[in-house]
């Protein structure tokens, strides 16, 4: 197997295990002292633009440390022949069952109720919840997650749609409805966004399109908050018409993060949907898996 020389950026010593750091190093060539002799870049979320990319005129391969590739230019990549790898479909399970994780706190309210008996307070009253059981339950981006919310909901016995850019005939043969995206839109009780960052996709949930999300539903947003218009969802919340579960907190600015933190019905988590241990294991192993890949001829996992 060919070597390369790594160039690695944004990627922490406790990102990876140590097994891991080992067989990267098995893969490179020598320790690099000048961008031109990097070939390989390996990233996290790092914006790589064209400019990053003609400092290292012997680029060959970027490997993402994540699914989502939206912050890399992908045309300048496919120009310059630069293979481009993401790691996708690790934590599908993770993020879907973090889904109905921040689903049952917010209608059950959990968080009210392990804070009062922690102060000696066992009584019930004024507890309220409904059910997922027999709601419309929306779903924008039927993928690998999207596809596994659905199922997880039609288990809790909900009426399950979706809106993508492509229908999916499969998923519609086991009852999963293809809506309009207005019509998702207008009728689903709970609206779960699962779309992947690109420039498309960028304010894809933007001012027109959250003023028709119905009264009173409940929207997951566990994909990067680009996708959606910050001001116009803070002057929807104001209104106090909806709720809005969000964990890409780590990536949005402070300026953003301020003008939600006053909504009691804006729910924000750190970014902790797609942590598991076995999220993290699979994640790993794609990631190396797809460089052993690239420098065999046989690149799996390309973006572009």
């Amino acid at each position: 197997m060919k070597k390369c020389n790594f160039l690695i950026a944004g990627i922490s010593q406790n990102d990876l295990d140590q097994k891991v750091w080992e067989r990267l190093e098995r893969l490179s060539q020598q320790k690099l002292l000048r961008l031109t002799d990097v070939d390989s870049l390996l990233v996290k979320f790092n914006p790589v633009d064209s400019r990053f990319m003609e400092s290292m005129p012997n680029l060959k391969y970027i490997g993402i440390l994540a699914t989502g590739f939206g912050k890399i230019d992908l045309e300048y990549a496919k120009k310059k022949n630069i293979t481009v790898c993401n790691v996708p479909g690790y934590s599908t399970e993770s993020v879907a069952e973090f889904t109905f994780s921040v689903i049952l706190d917010h209608l059950r309210d959990l968080e009210r109720a392990k804070r009062q008996v922690r102060d000696g307070n066992y009584s019930e009253f004024g507890f309220r919840a409904t059910e997922i059981r027999d709601k419309k339950f929306g779903i924008i981006g039927l993928g690998m997650i999207g596809t596994r919310v659905a199922q997880i909901a039609q288990g809790f016995g909900a009426d399950v749609s979706y809106w993508s850019r492509n229908r999916k005939r499969d998923a519609e043969k086991k009852g999963i409805k293809f809506q309009e995206l207005d019509e998702l839109l207008l009728h689903s009780d709970f609206l779960s966004l699962h779309l992947s960052l690109t420039v498309e996709t960028q304010n894809f949930l933007n001012r027109k399109r959250i003023a028709k999300i119905k009264k009173g539903a409940v929207v997951i947003n566990l994909a990067p908050m680009e996708l959606v218009d910050i001001k116009a969802l803070s002057e929807r919340l104001k209104k106090d018409e909806i709720s809005f579960i969000l964990d890409h907190s780590d990536e949005m600015t402070n300026e953003d993060l301020q003008k939600l933190l006053k909504y009691q019905n804006c729910i924000i988590y750190p970014p902790i949907a797609y942590i598991s241990e076995e999220a993290k294991k699979s994640k790993q192993e794609i990631f190396v898996s797809n460089i052993e890949n690239f420098l065999s001829g046989n690149p799996q996992n390309k973006v572009n």
